[in-house]
């Protein structure tokens, strides 16, 4: 059979090919490119919290960058709704050493200036003078009253046995920010202020011991001139009693709240049952308390009285083993909540 011929191709053809050629490889490469930028934005996207309080994966490295190594303590708040304040406490760097190894066990402490009812605390961090925190707070309160208000972020150190000292802390008027937006940034820590010790009131007890019968009875009298817990200037006072015995419960009591006074009279009394041998071993301990129908209920104060106490706790349980059967009488002052705590475990620990 005869052999196929094949003519030439003309050069408008060869050119047509070379640029549907040219067309299909620009095509696929802007494709390539555009999904390629697709993924970036994506991941930018994915990097950003939901309301740009950004502290996802702090713990795993450097959160801010300083331009000083100075104490500094980051914050972060934002108004949502006009009616809370979110304060974030995320970290904080190059503390001072309050212990006698070169470290600290720092903790912040956050309150709204005046209402000193209202604070959180943020976990103890143990031995580090570089902590994060990452934990957030809220503070009710409509957006209309800010103004008025002062941020207070004090960083303390922790101590099992005594009084917590203060690191330093930071003071921001709201008025002076813009609440419009969220904002992280670090700030210096400047020099708590030395306050002169705030005055929480006194409370008057009567004790009375039956050595006999093995029968202690611990009367509460009043109170006076108590702390100012309540908006209105006011408190709803009432007194709970424990009976402690090498840091154990054994027994609480608590008398009858008394609304709106500073100056509360109970003439209420409590029993109970010691042993004449047991009597070296017990604490009494006395807590006023504001009582809160909605919220916690806050201690104005404390005491505790027995055979370990110190000053008037020790003089007023001495003075009631001397004189069996009598009723002793005695006003005490109040002392913070933590300082007492403080003294109690330390005796604790050296049961």
């Amino acid at each position: 059979f005869a052999p196929l011929l094949f003519e030439p191709v003309p050069p408008w053809a060869l050119i047509a090919i070379a640029v549907v050629a040219a067309l299909l490889v620009l095509t696929c490469c802007f494709c390539i490119i555009k999904k390629c930028c697709c993924k970036k934005k994506k991941n930018k996207k994915g990097k950003k919290g939901k309301d740009g309080f950004n502290m996802k994966n702090m713990q795993g490295g450097e959160l801010l960058q300083r331009e000083e190594k100075q104490p500094l303590c980051v914050y972060h708040f934002s108004s949502s709704c006009h009616k809370q304040l979110t304060v974030g406490i995320l970290q904080a760097a190059d503390l001072m050493s309050m212990d006698s190894g070169g470290t600290s066990d720092p903790y912040v402490r956050v309150l709204l200036f005046p209402d000193k009812k209202k604070k959180f605390d943020t976990k103890v961090h143990k031995k580090t003078l570089n902590p994060v925190f990452n934990e957030t707070f809220v503070f009710k309160v409509p957006y209309e009253e800010l103004g008025g208000k002062i941020l207070m972020m004090s960083v303390y150190d922790y101590d099992r046995f005594s009084k917590h000292d203060v690191i330093g802390e930071v003071k921001i008027p709201m008025n002076t920010i813009d609440l419009g937006r969220p904002i992280e940034e670090w700030r210096d820590l400047e020099s708590a202020d030395q306050e002169e010790p705030e005055k929480l009131g006194d409370i008057c007890i009567s004790l009375r011991y039956v050595p006999t019968a093995g029968k202690l009875t611990v009367c509460i009298l009043e109170a006076k001139n108590l702390k100012k817990m309540d908006a209105c200037g006011l408190s709803d006072p009432y007194v709970k009693i424990q009976l402690l015995q090498g840091g154990k419960r054994l027994k609480k009591k608590k008398t009858t709240v008394k609304k709106n006074t500073l100056n509360p009279y109970y003439n209420e009394s409590f029993s109970f049952e010691i042993p004449l041998e047991q009597m070296q071993k017990i604490l009494v301990v006395i807590t006023v308390f504001d009582y809160d129908k909605i919220g916690k209920n806050d201690a104005i104060g404390k005491i505790f009285v027995g055979s370990k106490a110190t000053s008037l706790g020790l003089k007023h349980w001495s003075d009631m083993l001397a004189n069996p059967r009598r009723p002793i009488a005695q006003w005490h002052p109040l002392q913070p909540e933590e300082d007492i705590d403080g003294q109690l475990a330390a005796l604790a620990a050296k049961k």
